[in-house]
């Protein structure tokens, strides 16, 4: 279960990691009255599920509250990554000197939470990791003893974090880390980890992810859900009764049995294309099924074209073909469609696709390559 900035930063200061003092506003005039409480130049971020906030132009300044009014009013309403922003955090500006990252994620490799720190914050870790994993310095957590104070110490000071903040920036990695354990988070990370002009260190943004199967534990984070908000295409999909998860890439994915999809995704990166999904039609899908999926998956805007996947026994070839075909004139103009299907009915289906003038892939691994470069040379105008 995602949360919000300030939902996180909620849980950080309740372990003792400092934070700036802010609070939420939905409308511009109650951000422009909690700049006058605050006293002092502010700053209004969009409080919205996912990243990238910065450059969207979902984070900006006002050095007075008729300041903070107007750029709330910007943001407020404002379109990120297919998101409405509905609110904001209204919190009071820092100078901030030096930016670092500190975080923690469960490893499948170790079986365990992974502690991240690095000296070069405020940028996607991700990024770091790519182009100088050097500064990255990464440690298991015992759960028997959790994150000791002479360990997270140790860790800061292997990092390259200077001497003058170590023991502060010691104690907010401790704190993290009992967070992350208490509260049943999957990723809890401060970015960045602000040193200010004034000598302080504090989360300057926070972001924690919860385990879902950790609610019935957390039961005043249960509370937080917004689901709808969280990602509307996964909303509506469940709203349908489709089994439907969103993804980051461009390529939408169709398939029967959740093994066979997750193949169809790990075959598409392998092609050197990035799924935009998962979704799974199960057994015996007719083709109204096949036809609802395909207009569902392309009202993705990342969606550069779609790979259908389908092992036939009780779900038929030609029951998936028609659907696609029915599908056709709902689909965005020149979007291409690659077709795979394999067992009963494939024949049928392969030949009615043929009719349709519509391309299949002869295995997974054709198929996946054919969509991969259909969009590529969508993307070149070809």
């Amino acid at each position: 279960m995602k949360i919000h900035e300030y939902q996180a930063k909620d849980i950080l200061a309740k372990y003792g990691i400092p934070v700036q003092p802010g609070k939420v506003a939905h409308t511009p005039e109650e951000a422009e009255a909690i700049a006058r409480e605050l006293g002092g130049p502010v700053v209004i971020k969009a409080q919205v599920y996912v990243g990238g906030r910065g450059k969207a132009g979902g984070i900006q300044f006002g050095d007075t509250p008729e300041q903070a009014r107007e750029a709330a009013s910007r943001v407020l309403g404002m379109d990120i990554k297919g998101l409405t922003v509905e609110k904001v955090l209204v919190t009071s500006k820092i100078d901030i000197k030096d930016e670092y990252y500190m975080g923690i994620v469960l490893d499948r490799k170790s079986q365990a939470p992974v502690v991240m720190v690095s000296t070069a914050g405020g940028i996607d870790i991700e990024e770091v990791a790519e182009k100088t994993p050097e500064k990255i310095i990464q440690q298991p957590i015992d759960m028997r003893w959790g994150l000791r104070h002479f360990e997270a110490l140790d860790i800061v000071a292997r990092a390259g974090f200077p001497s003058y903040m170590l023991r502060q920036s010691a104690a907010i990695l401790a704190a993290l880390a009992k967070a992350f354990i208490e509260s049943d988070a999957n990723l809890a990370e401060i970015n960045p980890l602000a040193y200010t002009t004034d000598g302080k260190v504090l989360a300057a943004d926070g972001k924690i992810v919860i385990d879902d199967n950790g609610l019935f534990r957390q039961k005043e984070y249960a509370t937080w859900a917004e689901t709808e908000e969280a990602n509307p295409l996964e909303y509506e999909a469940k709203q349908a009764g489709l089994t439907y998860v969103k993804l980051d890439g461009d390529v939408g994915i169709i398939g029967n049995g959740a093994g066979l999809v997750m193949t169809t995704l790990d075959m598409v990166a392998r092609s050197g294309g990035k799924p935009a999904n998962f979704l799974d039609i199960g057994g015996g899908a007719k083709a109204e099924v096949m036809y609802k999926s395909l207009t569902f998956v392309a009202r993705d805007p990342q969606v550069k074209g779609i790979l259908v996947n389908i092992f036939g026994g009780i779900t038929r070839g030609e029951e998936v073909a028609k659907g696609v075909i029915m599908a056709q004139a709902e689909l965005p103009k020149g979007m291409p469609i690659v077709v795979r299907l394999s067992g009963t009915g494939a024949e049928e289906g392969r030949a009615l696709l043929k009719d349709a003038g519509l391309d299949w892939g002869k295995d997974m691994r054709d198929a996946s390559e054919k969509i991969v470069a259909a969009i590529a040379r969508t993307g070149k105008g070809l």
